[in-house]
């Protein structure tokens, strides 16, 4: 959840920058900022932490670090696409799709122990996918749908 952190004080720094700065609370643009920032942190995590990352991907599927490289530029492109109006809408269609697609990996490591940051099986297990990694995939969905299509 402390990654969830960057994303609400992000949000509340842009909301009272645009209300210092444009007179108004620019809820729209805050929020995704505070998308966009989130994923720019998760999408660099993926080249810091790539070890970890690939013990996360089931093992049926190849060439993992191809599929970690691959979805961190995802992540990155996503930031990047949210913050331009004319494909925001588009960008969080696919970012929904692509969160619901890569909770299937959340899964696996959660079963697994994977823990991300020392790249092995000393991690918390399925008490960190029911407390944590599910509320948190259920914010990040509703909050790409609220502030990426809902008020776009």
């Amino acid at each position: 959840m402390k990654l969830l952190a960057i994303l609400f004080i992000t949000f509340v720094l842009a909301l009272i920058g645009t209300k210092i700065f444009e007179g108004n609370w620019n809820f729209l643009f805050s929020g995704n900022l505070g998308m966009a920032v989130f994923m720019l942190f998760t999408g660099f995590a993926h080249f810091k932490f790539q070890k970890g990352m690939a013990l996360m991907i089931p093992e049926f599927i190849p060439v993992k670090m191809f599929w970690v490289y691959f979805t961190g530029l995802i992540e990155i492109a996503a930031a990047v696409g949210l913050m331009v109006p004319s494909i925001r809408e588009l960008t969080s269609i696919l970012l929904i799709i692509f969160l619901v697609l890569v909770f299937i990996a959340n899964i696996n490591s959660s079963r697994k122990k994977v823990n991300l940051f020392k790249a092995d099986y000393s991690g918390p297990g399925m008490s960190y996918l029911y407390k944590e990694r599910i509320p948190m995939q259920i914010i990040l969905i509703v909050w790409t749908w609220f502030f990426g299509i809902y008020l776009n």
